[in-house]
Order: C-alpha cells, then structure tokens, then sequence
C-alpha cells in the first residue's frame, strides 16, 4: 500500500494533476491552516486595492483642487491675461487635468465595484464553504475514532474474559488432582462448582472474541472508507475550493490591471491636449496682443530746443521790466514736454511752500535786492518760473486738465466715454463696450421674439393661458431695447470719433515724417506734446494741433478752464520787498508791485496771492502790505 502511495505521489507531480484527498489523506490540521492562511490573504489584497482605491481618490482631490486653484477668477485682473496664447494653453492645461483627475476617480469607482466589493462578498462565501468541508471532516473523523474506541474495548474485553477463562480452567484443574481432600462429598460438589464456572468463564471468552471480531471487521471497513472514500471526497472539495478562491484572486488581478487599461486611452487624450495646448502658443502673437492692449496712439516726442542759459539776465525792479524778463521764461521754457515731469512735484506747486519764509531785509531799496534775502535756492529751474510757464501755454493747460482728469479717475469719477484713456486703448475699450451692448440687444431681442410666440399660442389657444399677461415683459423689454440702443448710438458717436481722430492724427505723422525725409531734419511744427498722457496715466486731447490766431491770456485761460471758478479776492497786497519766489509753490514780486489777496496768512509766515487771472502763488507776509477791503480791484487801481 505504500509503495502505491509513493507512485501516485511521483506520477501527480509528473502531471501536475494532484488530489488532497490521496496526496494529504493525513494532513487534516495543515489544510486546515492552510486555508485560513488563503482567506487571511484574500482579505490582505482586497485590503490592498482598497487602500489603493483610497489614494486614487485623494490623488484627483488634489489635482482638481490644483486645477481650480490656479483657475481665472470672475470678474478679476486674471481674466485679461487670457488673451495671450501662453495663458489660454495654461487654461487648456488645466481643463484637461480637470479631466485627467476625473479619470482617476474612475479608476477608484471601479476598483471599489469591481474588486473591492466583490472580493467582500466572496470572502464571507468562502468562509462559509470552509466551514462546512471541515465540518465534514471533524464529523468524519469523529466517527472513525468512535469505531477504534469500540475496537480497543472489545479488544480489551476479549483479552480480560481469556484470562479469567483460563484461571477458571487452572482452578478446576487444581480442584481435581488435589489428593489431600478426604470426604468424597465435598470433594464431588467442589469439583462441580469449578468445572461450571471454567465453562461459563469459556463461553464469556468465547462471546468477547466474536465481539472482536465483529468490531474488528466493522473499524476496518470504516477505516477504509474514511480514507478511501469520505476524506478524499471532503479534502478534493477543500481542494477545489482553494483553487476557486486562488483563480478568483488571479480574476481580481488582472481586473486591477485592465481597470488602469480602461482608462489609459482617455488619459492619453488628457496628455494630447497639454501638448497640443503647448503647441498652439505663439509668441509672436503675444507680442502683437501686448502692443494692442498698451498702445497709447500718442507719437513720441520731438527734439528738444536748446535752453541757453550762459546769458545773465538781470531782472528789472519795475513792473514792466519784471513781466517782459517772465515773458522771455515763459517764451525760453515753451518747448519742454509736460509729461516728463513727475506728478508729485506738480502737485507740489499748487501747496504751499514747506519751508518757513525769509525774514523781511533791512532796508526796502533796490539796491538791497542783489545781497537782500531770497527763499531758498535750488539747483534745479525755479518751478515757480516752470508753473507760469505751463499757466501761460496752451497746449500745457490742455496737460494741467488731463492731470485733473487723472485725478478723478483714481477717486472713481472716470468719464464714461474713456476720454481718460490713450486713444488706441480708448478705442478698444469702446469697441469692447460696443460688443456687450449688441449682446445684450440680442439677448432682448431673442426674449421678446419667444414672448412673442407665447402670446401667438395663449391668443390661438386660451385655456393655455392669458396672452395679456405677456404684455408687461414686452412693454418692459421694448424700453429696455430703446435705451440699449440709444447707448449704443452714443458709444458708436464716440468710437466714430476716435477712430476719425487717430485718422487724422496718423496722416499728420506720415506727413511730418516725409518731410522729416526729405529735408533731413525734424519738422518745425510738433504737436506731440499736446497729445499725451498726463503724469498719472489718464490722458486728455488737445484739439488746437492746427496753427490758430494769437489769444490774449485771458481770453486762452477762459478758453480752456471755462469749468473752474478761480479763487475770490479778499484784499489787494503791495509789495514792501523784491521777491524771487525760487522754491516751488511761491511767486516773484518786484518792490511796489501790487496783487491780489487770495488765501491770508494760515499761521505758516506765507500768503496767497494772484497776479493776473493765470498767475497766483505764495509769498512771505513780512514782504507784503495788506489791504483788506471790499472792493479790491478799486483799491488796486487807486494805489
């Protein structure tokens, strides 16, 4: 029998056709723990893929919320950088991350309804099954170790009856040939007594051998069949069971992989999108969207005039004399490009000078002029001289209300044609603002043309509903249309406007610039200056490009601030003093010059007063002579 055994061993290894039930007859307990162990490991990898499922969540969270991190916000600053191609292929980018992380989720679903539940399910079948086979076994087992109890004790029993038998015969025996027994009575009646208790003692023996037998050839079939028949059939199902539950886990592998392969071809469509993305950046393009969105439309500026200032110029203590020298300033400095100096210091010359004023000279002549005392001195130009000068140009004024203009764009007053605005960005502006009022037109249009044919299925069909109650949004949508589309008349008047002006303005550039060719040196008429943007960025137009007849001061200040009130006189001044008025925000005076009083002294040593309507300034209190009085100009004329 057990070479058999040792065939059948070599020949299922040969085969790779093995059966538990043959190979494994006694090895209950190992299978028992091995398939525990198959359990424990199917459990391990589902909680594996779970653990697996759980990252490929996380994983897309964060890149969705990568994505949407770095997403444009509505209605801000970022949205405008997607003009360029750079950043819409960042957007692409993004979008089809979006999508790649939605890929992966995928994968997570899929492991958790493919594998994760239904390994779960299958485990508590498994255990189930397991249960029963070894049920099964320790049932048949108990039985064969029953029928070997049985065995052992009609063995034992037989064995005990034998010798009790066999004493029993020993003592009838002994009985018989005892030959010191004397009285045949006793001796008859005792040797009776033994020879029926030696043939019940054989018969006892007898009965207990045939049990033996009997139990004998009843383990043996058992045996047989626990061996040849009940546990090969228990231990081939536990067989087929393990290899049930090892090819379900090589099914749940290779659905792991193919749940990956499922979603690689979309995931490679996500990574051709990043590409073509990448490609369809152009830099030229970019470069082409940034001239168009800073383009001013000014043209540059022209050559400077040269300013000589080797000449001494000795000023005057008359009026007359003093006026003429501030006219040669004004006439010298004409030529200087407003935009190139810095708002604050413009700023600063309409405040009052910071630094206290120079005490009052001892002696009130004109000689004392030269060695008298001045404000303080400045390496630079007098920005006194520099604020007359720009008061008394007219293209300068036209910068003095671009600079206002500035100013109530950055308090949030901005006009609402963008006349604030360089011309090319006002026009794009304008066209911009153009195109949503058309959308909003058709959106107005496309609401009343479907009101209107629910008012045609209401008036056809009236238990549909009431045609008349549709008459209110019409009513409301047509004022709507009449008040878009008289906003879009306006917007259309001023882009008309612009582009017409930077027509013109284009014409003049290519003329100059012919004559510029043709002469070989700069044009003498330069209006650059007029057209530019004011230190703060707003922007103003001058419209006197063209060469206009000779205005008097006032009449050009009245011309070009008709929407500013200057300030009311309070008195009149004479001047004890000559004044330079070096420092910025001050005025120069000459010895007995009288001017107007606009501002008294605040405490700070300075007064404000104006000369002539475009000429005001500050000038120290101890310098001057005070009359306040009603009528101021009278006064000034008596004195």
């Amino acid at each position: 029998m057990h070479s058999n055994r040792g065939l059948s061993r070599r020949h299922c290894l040969e085969t790779m056709n093995c059966s538990w039930g043959t190979e494994l007859w006694d090895q209950f307990d190992n299978l028992e723990k091995h398939t525990q162990w198959g359990i424990e490991f199917v459990e391990r990898y589902t909680k594996f893929v779970k653990e697996r499922s759980e990252i490929e969540l996380s994983y897309a969270k964060q890149i969705r919320n990568l994505s949407k991190k770095y997403q444009p916000k509505k209605n801000s600053k970022e949205e405008d950088e997607y003009k360029y191609t750079s950043c819409r292929a960042f957007l692409m980018t993004l979008n089809e991350l979006n999508d790649y992380a939605g890929q992966h989720e995928v994968i997570a679903e899929n492991l958790s309804s493919q594998i994760i539940s239904e390994l779960a399910r299958y485990i508590q079948e498994l255990k189930a099954e397991r249960k029963s086979h070894f049920h099964d076994g320790r049932r048949a087992q108990q039985h064969i170790e029953n029928s070997w109890k049985q065995l052992e004790s009609s063995k034992r029993r037989f064995e005990r009856d034998c010798k009790e038998a066999d004493r029993a015969q020993q003592y009838y025996d002994k009985m018989d040939a005892d030959i010191n027994v004397t009285k045949a009575d006793v001796e008859k009646r005792c040797s009776l007594k033994a020879r029926q208790q030696a043939q019940i003692r054989q018969q006892v023996a007898e009965d207990s051998k045939n049990e033996y037998l009997t139990n004998l050839q009843r383990f043996n079939k058992d045996q047989h069949e626990h061996y040849y028949t009940l546990i090969p059939h228990i231990f081939q199902r536990i067989q087929e069971m393990e290899e049930k539950r090892i090819e379900r886990v090589g099914e749940s592998m290779r659905t792991y992989a193919e749940v990956d392969r499922k979603v690689l071809p979309i995931i490679s469509k996500c990574l051709d999108g990043m590409t073509k993305a990448a490609e369809s950046i152009e830099p030229k393009m970019d470069t082409k969207q940034v001239v168009e969105t800073y383009k001013s439309g000014f043209e540059p500026p022209g050559d400077v005039e040269f300013e000589d200032y080797s000449l001494s110029m000795k000023r005057a203590v008359s009026e007359s004399s003093f006026l003429n020298s501030r006219g040669e300033g004004r006439r010298r400095s004409r030529g200087k490009l407003w935009p190139l100096i810095k708002r604050n210091k413009l700023m600063s010359l309409l405040a009052s000078p910071r630094q206290p004023p120079p005490p009052p000279p001892t002696s009130p002549s004109p000689g004392s002029v030269a060695n008298g005392p001045q404000s303080p001195q400045q390496q630079k130009e007098p920005l006194s001289q520099r604020l007359n000068d720009f008061m008394s140009s007219k293209h300068k004024m036209h910068c003095l209300r671009s600079l206002k203009r500035g100013l109530s764009l950055k308090l949030g007053t901005a006009s609402e044609d963008y006349s604030h605005l360089p011309p090319e960005q006002r026009r794009r502006k304008l066209q911009a603002k153009l195109s949503d009022i058309h959308r909003d037109i058709q959106k107005e249009l496309d609401q009343r043309d479907a009101l209107t044919k629910m008012k045609d299925v209401y008036t056809k069909n009236p238990h549909m509903g009431d045609a008349s109650s549709v008459d209110p949004r019409l009513e409301e949508i047509s004022q709507n249309l009449e008040k878009l589309q008289l906003e879009a008349q306006k917007f259309e008047g001023w882009l008309s406007d612009v582009e017409r002006k930077l027509l013109e303005k284009g014409d003049t550039h290519r003329r100059q610039s012919a004559n510029f060719d043709s002469q070989g040196n700069t044009p003498v008429s330069n209006n650059c200056a007029q057209n530019r943007e004011s230190p703060d960025g707003s922007y103003t137009e001058d419209h006197s490009t063209e060469s206009v007849p000779f205005k008097s001061r006032s009449t050009e200040f009245d011309d070009d601030f008709e929407d500013e009130d200057p300030l009311p006189t309070i008195g009149t001044c004479k001047a004890l003093y000559p004044f330079e008025g070096q420092n910025e925000g001050t005025i120069s005076m000459a010895e007995g010059e009288l001017l107007y009083v606009i501002e008294e002294d605040k405490g700070d040593g300075w007064t404000r007063v104006r000369r002539n309507e475009d000429e005001e300034g500050y000038v120290p209190t101890s310098y001057i002579k005070l009359y306040f009085d009603t009528n101021a100009k009278g006064a000034m004329t008596y004195i």
